[in-house]
């Protein structure tokens, strides 16, 4: 063990003399390695934090949730001139199937709406993203709080005026005051603000408002001032399903009560859409996996031609140092030692330009964080695995030069040196 350790400091000692004496050579041939490196980490780092953010962002929905209105949020073969001729969902069809099916955990009526102007005494918010929804709604997307509560079933029932808003919205209204228990005035009512949320920030996947701009209504307040068939909102219903159901399962008992419900015949077209949000996160995994490969692919030539470098900076050294390699071999050393040493010292250079290469993309790292608003991780699984990879590029690079220094003869080593 110990002479491995001696042969791994003289290889190092090699190395760092090889920068010093070398400089400009060295630095060209460890570029290769350095930006092949940077590239991967760097796809990597930002592919994880883009991943982290999407989840983030979507982390508040459940993942088995179901929206099922009158639209596709996938591609379908229906045509659009057909699927404008559907009926709208509907809150005695949301009281049916919450009560009827039985793979239903939980069901919420929401409606799909625009902005609005929402005013407390001088102070307006034009900007406001109004979400009328049933009480259900904080059992399918879980909300933090930093004040108060979301409306409760008998509020949700009886239609009381009261709303639920978000950070933003607080701030620009309230100017620091505490908003609960007062009343703005939306839809031209006057409403009780009984809980504040915390503020998440901007958010790169959205489904519904952000929650910072948004106010949580009570939907059968909503329905006693504009009825059930307004232009000015669309209907729909998010099931929460029981866990360990099969999406097929589920799929096929909403789909017989509600085509029961609505007297649809055998062979008739079913004329609304379940739309399962775990396909939208689906499709972010195959996106993050894409940009993953696309950033291998670019990497991976960087990598080539840093290999190339390292091979080609081990064959100089090879050569400069044929008279030392001989003397060494009429010394004793065997054709072992003198490979190792070689090796050793190839995958120091490789990971001296690797961690050069991660030190840029943490200082692009905590820069990008500091300006954007945006979290940009570098993980140590990504370190360890940048680390591990340039030495082994550097293992790759510096075999045959390695093999070529361990089968010279030794008189011809010290006869070509002197």
């Amino acid at each position: 063990m110990i002479i491995y350790l001696r042969l791994f400091k003289e290889s190092l000692g090699f190395a760092l003399n090889a920068l010093r004496n070398n400089k400009l050579r060295t630095l060209l041939s460890l570029l290769g390695v350095t930006i092949g490196i940077f590239s991967i980490i760097a796809v990597l780092s930002a592919v994880d934090s883009l991943d982290r953010k999407f989840k983030n962002d979507i982390g508040s929905l459940d993942n088995s949730s179901i929206y099922l209105f009158k639209y596709s949020f996938a591609p379908t073969e229906v045509p659009d001139w057909k699927i404008e001729q559907f009926p709208t969902v509907n809150y005695e069809e949301y009281k049916y199937l919450k009560n009827q099916v039985s793979i239903i955990e939980t069901a919420c009526y929401q409606y799909f709406t625009g902005r609005e102007n929402v005013k407390f005494e001088e102070k307006s918010m034009g900007s406001a993203s109004v979400v009328p929804c049933t009480h259900e709604f904080i059992e399918i997307d879980k909300m933090d709080f930093t004040e108060g509560r979301f409306f409760t079933e008998q509020e949700s029932n009886s239609g009381t005026n009261v709303v639920v808003i978000g950070a933003e919205v607080a701030e620009t209204l309230f100017d620091g005051l505490s908003p609960i228990g007062k009343e703005l005035r939306l839809y031209g009512q006057r409403f009780k603000v009984v809980g504040v949320l915390k503020k998440i920030g901007t958010r790169m996947v959205n489904f519904g408002a952000n929650p910072d701009v948004s106010i949580y209504t009570n939907l059968n307040k909503v329905r006693s001032l504009y009825g059930d068939n307004s232009d000015k909102f669309m209907p729909v219903i998010i099931i929460k399903p029981k866990k360990g159901i099969d999406e097929a399962e589920i799929k096929g008992e909403i789909t017989q009560k509600l085509r029961a419900f609505r007297g649809l015949k055998t062979g008739e077209l079913n004329n609304f859409f379940l739309n399962f949000l775990k396909g939208a996160t689906d499709m972010l995994d195959e996106l993050i996996g894409e940009m993953n490969l696309i950033g291998w692919i670019i990497a991976g030539f960087s990598l080539l031609v840093g290999g190339f470098g390292i091979a080609n900076i081990m064959f100089v050294s090879v050569k400069e140092r044929t008279n030392l390699i001989g003397i060494q071999k009429s010394l004793g050393a065997k054709n072992k030692f003198i490979l190792l040493q070689f090796l050793f010292e190839a995958v120091v250079l490789c990971v001296i330009g690797g961690l050069v290469g991660i030190l840029l993309v943490w200082i692009i790292s905590i820069i990008l964080t500091n300006a954007l608003e945006f979290d940009f991780v570098l993980s140590l699984s990504n370190i360890i695995f940048g680390t591990v990879l340039a030495g082994f590029i550097g293992l790759i690079s510096g075999i045959i030069p390695a093999i070529a220094a361990s089968k010279l003869d030794p008189v011809e080593a010290i006869r070509s040196g002197m």
